[in-house]
């Protein structure tokens, strides 16, 4: 296990290094001068503009520049956002408290419950369970998110009025950032447990109900599919055929022989689906104005903002990256065979 743990993190640094030579050839496609004014946080004449070119070097060979960029990159100098009107690193972690929050929200009932349904789904197999199931999970994976999104904030919200848009209600947004209340981890149900304000956790949790439904729904429709086909394939196979002439009671022939087995290809999906949240939900975050890191993305891009774009990339594909490994990495615990490969 341990060198299986071990191939993976060598080639870690490999692809990292390949994801910067491609965010530093996307930002090479600028001119010096066009780069020179991404970085500003102000309107400058374009006399000084060439002055701070030949001060940062931009229109050095590219070897020097991609050397320094890199070193930037390392150290969390990603440049100037002028759609946040602050660095890129402080307002990544500006904004991804609460895409962090949206995710530990979403990720219990998505793999938990898409999971659960996927095995029901399987073991039914062509019963009414089954086939209702199947229906649930096709029009979940056929609807556009903004189409599932919208349909939940015009009932809820607008005809109900049971779920609101946002983070925080005004009153709950005063007394968050009032002197009183200290934010730990600027994930508002969380610090409101450890300020011992119940109201504003109530508050939150409302505002939390309407983007959590919808990421869960239309991640249990791809969860449960692909569940349900593996659970299915596990069944038929001679293993298990094996444990239940042995006598071994269903129960452990499901969750022991199948279930293990089953896991795999549901391990890799999973994966991707919570690193996938931790990126920041574009749409969902739009919709329903939860200002997280797709909300900040999709801003940054409608503004031309060059720069916190790519440090956006470059942040989703650390993660990406590092999700990958951990999903590898989990093989070896769910098939020991995986461990010899």
């Amino acid at each position: 296990m341990a060198a299986l743990a071990l191939r993976r993190l060598l080639l870690l640094p490999v692809t990292l290094l390949g994801l910067g030579i491609l965010v530093f050839a996307l930002l090479m496609m600028l001119s010096p001068i066009e780069r020179a004014s991404l970085y500003l946080n102000q309107d400058v004449p374009k006399t000084d503009i060439q002055v701070l070119v030949d001060r940062h070097g931009l229109d050095d060979p590219i070897p020097i520049q991609f050397g320094r960029w890199l070193k930037n990159t390392v150290t969390g100098d990603l440049g100037w956002s002028k759609t946040a009107r602050q660095p890129v690193s402080s307002a990544r972690w500006r904004f991804l408290p609460a895409t962090v929050e949206l995710s530990i929200w979403s990720t219990i009932p998505v793999i938990l419950v898409g999971t659960w349904l996927g095995v029901v789904s399987a073991l039914n197999h062509n019963k009414a369970v089954d086939h209702v199931l199947r229906v649930f999970s096709i029009l979940g994976w056929s609807f556009p998110t903004f189409v599932i999104a919208s349909l939940a904030l015009m009932i809820f919200y607008v005809k109900l009025g049971w779920f609101p848009a946002g983070r925080l209600s005004e009153w709950a947004s005063q007394d968050v950032f009032a002197q009183e209340f200290t934010q730990y981890t600027r994930m508002h149900t969380i610090d409101a447990v450890l300020n011992l304000r119940m109201d504003i956790l109530w508050d939150a949790i409302r505002h939390l109900v309407l983007p959590v439904t919808t990421l869960s729904y239309l991640s249990w429709a791809l969860i449960l599919r692909v569940t349900r086909s593996a659970t299915l394939e596990a069944l038929n196979q001679d293993y298990v055929r094996t444990a239940r002439a042995k006598g071994l009671a269903e129960r452990t022939v499901i969750y022991v022989h199948v279930m293990r087995n089953a896991l795999i290809p549901v391990t890799t999906i999973g994966g991707l689906l919570i690193v996938g949240l931790l990126n920041g939900v574009v749409i969902t975050e739009i919709v329903f104005n939860f200002k997280g890191m797709g909300w900040f993305f999709a801003n940054a891009a409608l503004n031309l903002d060059v720069v916190s774009v790519l440090g956006f990339t470059m942040f989703n594909g650390v993660l990406i990256t590092l999700g990958n490994l951990a999903v590898d990495i989990s093989y070896g615990f769910l098939d020991p065979r995986v461990r010899l490969s």
